[in-house]
């Protein structure tokens, strides 16, 4: 019986029928969102506790059988599907387990395979949020949101992924179990482990269980939409916000005409508020404990100094929760209005929120010399200068013929060169790890290199992930 051969029956007796799949029942764990990357796999674990996470690594381990821990599989960057054919992927989709939340400690314990909107449901009960939110919500599960160190649009104010964990059990690469699960906020015993493992993409081990730091859900909210005329007056209304407001903004969102255009014409749903179009828009949104907090009149007046000077050109503000989701959409369905546009490249980078303007003009120009016609859709997070520069074809042409590499070099290589980063808050996955290698310094990728070689010297979690992987043929009989 060959190796891989006694691994899948081993793996089928400890997880049973509806803890391994293997033919056409792994098809749909095989490929990623965007159907880019992924091998066949020999098959998909897909365990129900900690313990049968633990065995099924010992077994692959012992096997010398990769192993790819795979979320919501809703990664932009291929990091949750295999690199090479025969390897395991590793599914958390059964371990969705939520405590009660300890509203003392402000924190609630969670297993890895528990849908961030499912946990948002949970909390609602109890007057408590869990502070993240992007678009896939209702697919992401918590333990990719930490393996990615996911930001979404609430960042600004309660930090990524990595901010809001207090503690994490992990499956190292051997089957062993770390546990890291601490409800405290001040733990200096050492090297921040838990850290270790926000971002690293499954590639030194499987998050099980997580500790999250919640907080008091608000009780008012002032959200609106506003149209601007540039992305000067982008930084400087935001700049405004923030003097006056700081410490009740939640999200401080923006998008241009173009995306807007998109989104309206192929998304069902989706209403435009305000008597005139504008080449930019932000959504801004405060939110407070305290009802006597007077956020609507706070917000009217940063506005009102915002119209006198030409920052801002028109707004309207949400007076129910209706309003409120339907303006929130109009930023949401940005990447499925493109998506339904036809071809599209994908990069998320950020900047120094000062130079976003700066970045998006030089980027602009070097994307209009290379393609002429490109159309550019930049939108994102304004607070902390993370964009996701997206571009469609010109109209009638087909895509971008062979220039989509270069495209991301030299998007990435402006946004390095102005001190900020390639990839935002999508992580490296398979798709950027040339980029990394080429956009990081020598130092930078050797401490990387060493961290994996140090927590998994066979080079069996997620490899081709993060780090490239040489001299490697995993699918073996």
């Amino acid at each position: 019986m060959s190796t891989n051969t006694h691994l899948a029956a081993t793996l089928a007796a400890l997880l049973g029928p509806q803890g391994w799949l293997s033919g056409a029942d792994a098809n749909a764990y095989s490929r990623d969102w965007l159907d880019r990357y992924g091998a066949t796999p020999l098959g998909v674990a897909r365990p129900a506790s900690t313990e049968q996470v633990a065995a099924v690594v010992a077994a692959c381990h012992a096997a010398g059988v990769p192993v790819t821990p795979q979320g919501g599989n809703t990664g932009l960057c291929g990091g949750a599907v295999l690199e090479q054919p025969g390897g395991v992927i590793l599914s958390l989709s059964r371990m969705t387990k939520i405590a009660r939340p300890d509203p003392a400690a402000a924190s609630i314990e969670v297993e890895a395979g528990v849908v961030l909107a499912a946990l948002h449901e949970t909390l609602a009960e109890d007057g408590l949020i869990f502070p993240m939110h992007l678009g896939a919500e209702g697919s992401a599960q918590i333990g990719g949101l930490i393996a990615t160190n996911a930001g979404g649009s609430h960042a600004l104010r309660y930090g990524m992924m990595q901010d809001l964990v207090l503690g994490l059990e992990v499956v190292l690469p051997d089957g062993q179990i770390w546990n890291g699960l601490r409800a405290v906020q001040k733990d200096n015993a050492g090297y921040q482990l838990r850290r270790l493992f926000c971002g690293a993409e499954g590639t030194l081990g499987v998050v099980t269980r997580a500790v999250l730091k919640l907080y008091p859900a608000p009780r008012i909210r002032a959200t609106a939409l506003l149209a601007l005329p540039d992305v000067p007056s982008l930084l400087a209304f935001g700049k405004r916000l923030r003097a006056d407001a700081g410490e009740f903004i939640s999200g401080l969102e923006f998008f241009c005409d173009l995306g807007l255009d998109m989104a309206l014409r192929h998304v069902h749903g989706l209403t435009y508020p305000l008597t005139e179009r504008a080449p930019w828009y932000l959504l801004v949104e405060m939110t407070a404990g305290s009802p006597l907090v007077p956020l609507d009149a706070l917000f009217e007046a940063t506005l009102t100094a915002g119209l006198e000077t030409g920052e801002v050109l028109d707004g309207v503000l949400a007076v129910n929760e209706t309003q409120r989701a339907a303006l929130w959409r109009l930023r949401e369905e940005q990447p499925e209005g493109q998506r339904l546009e036809g071809p599209q490249l994908k990069h998320d980078v950020s900047v120094p929120p000062g130079l976003l303007d700066r970045f998006i003009a030089q980027a602009c120009e070097l994307c209009e010399h290379m393609l002429p016609g490109v159309r550019v859709n930049p939108f994102g997070h304004l607070g902390d200068g993370n964009t996701h520069f997206n571009l469609s074809p010109p109209l009638n042409a087909p895509g971008f013929g062979d220039l989509a590499p270069e495209l991301g070099r030299e998007i990435g290589a402006l946004a390095s060169a102005l001190g900020g980063s390639f990839a935002a808050e999508h992580g490296l996955g398979r798709a950027k790890v040339s980029l990394a290698d080429a956009l990081r310094a020598t130092p930078e990728r050797a401490l990387m290199a060493a961290i994996k070689q140090a927590i998994d010297p066979a080079q069996l979690m997620n490899p081709g992930a993060v780090l490239h992987t040489p001299g490697t043929n995993f699918a073996n009989d």
